[in-house]
């Protein structure tokens, strides 16, 4: 059994955008675990409809 993993994890999520407005959009966590427990999140980045690849910090979570 592996002490140290990463892994990646993609769920759907409303975010808000100045831009945009809201968006649902798909949102990749990856995460560090030790010994099954989660300890740190290393980075999160979501998709856009074009493929390009952008982090989360210019969009707001909704709620």
């Amino acid at each position: 059994m592996k002490l140290v993993q990463i892994k990646r994890k993609t769920r759907s999520e409303k975010r808000y955008s100045k831009k945009m407005g809201k968006l649902t959009t798909r949102v990749t966590y990856i995460k560090k675990y030790v010994a099954g427990l989660p300890v740190k999140t290393l980075h999160t980045y979501r998709q856009t409809y074009y493929g390009e690849v952008k982090n989360c910090e210019d969009c707001n979570l909704f709620v």
